[in-house]
């Protein structure tokens, strides 16, 4: 499975912070916001990854990220001129593709949980069709809709319906098999001139190969878009790392868990952020699994 983070658009609701930066390259806390949803698809065991931002954004995402080598990754990058919707993802990102599966993030999206990355492995390896995940939230008529029935299947899919058939939001994590190239190639655009993710999810609905993953209880989904959910967001972070000493979509250490580096290249990362507690932290995990610290 390959991986796609959309990390585009203009972020005019966190103007005038974003006028001269993409949103997603804003901190969260400790790090920049793009950290949080490619540590989702590293924790899916995804290690090829594209990033797709505005031609004016994207060199920066390189000169942040690079090539992915030094997290035994690989980083791809693409441009999507305007912000034509999520679904034109696909369609962008076709050739990176290839004949694989591709998981979907969104930029702004922060997941956090205990067994997350079992749930993410399962979903991966038991993939048929599409895999969506839902979290329960009070003010379902902002977002995308997931309904099951008793048994936990998955029925309808409703795009900021005036009443929610359920309180389960459709969160910004899908995984698809290769057919979503079709389905987003054969996509008209909606009455506001989007390719829509929402009807790439009814495509499979109506094949009977959706599925609904939900979160609930113990999880925590954050978006980033507005000035109050961007601070709340870093504030999470934070109370969380001071309490438990553990940092949150720390790449490098995620990178040596997966098995993706050793530990001594997990030190050498962050022997080069020495000067900053986030330096510091990479350091001392490498020198717990073993780096020699040389």
């Amino acid at each position: 499975m390959k991986g796609i983070v959309l990390a585009g658009g203009s972020g005019t609701r966190l103007h005038p912070i974003t006028q001269a930066v993409s949103k997603q390259l804003l901190p969260v806390f400790d790090k920049p916001m793009i950290y949080y949803p490619i540590s989702v698809l590293m924790l899916a065991g995804i290690r090829e990854i594209l990033i797709i931002s505005t031609p004016a954004d994207l060199p920066n995402f390189g000169k942040l990220l690079g090539d992915g080598e030094q997290l035994g990754l690989s980083f791809s990058y693409a441009v999507q001129p305007s912000p034509n919707g999520l679904a034109e993802a696909f369609v962008i990102g076709a050739d990176f593709v290839g004949d694989d599966d591709v998981a979907l993030v969104l930029g702004d999206n922060i997941f956090y949980g205990q067994g997350f990355r079992g749930r993410l492995r399962e979903a991966v390896d038991t993939l048929d069709g599409c895999v969506l995940f839902g979290y329960p939230v009070k003010d379902p008529e902002r977002y995308g809709v997931g309904e099951v029935d008793e048994a936990g299947k998955l029925v309808s899919i409703e795009e900021k319906p005036e009443r929610p058939r359920s309180n389960k939001a459709i969160t910004g994590l899908y995984f698809y098999d290769n057919q979503v190239v079709e389905i987003a190639r054969g996509l008209k655009p909606s009455p506001r001139g989007e390719l829509e993710i929402t009807d790439v999810n009814l495509a499979y609905l109506r094949q009977d190969r959706a599925r609904l993953v939900d979160l609930g209880r113990g999880f925590a989904w954050l978006d980033t878009g507005t000035h109050d959910s961007l601070l709340e967001a870093g504030q999470f972070v934070q109370v969380l790392e001071h309490r438990t000493g553990v940092r949150i979509a720390c790449l490098e250490e995620i990178a040596l868990r997966m098995g993706f580096i050793d530990a001594d290249q997990c030190y050498a990362l962050g022997s080069k952020l020495a000067k900053s507690g986030y330096g510091d932290y990479v350091m001392n995990v490498a020198q717990t699994a073993g780096a020699t610290g040389g």
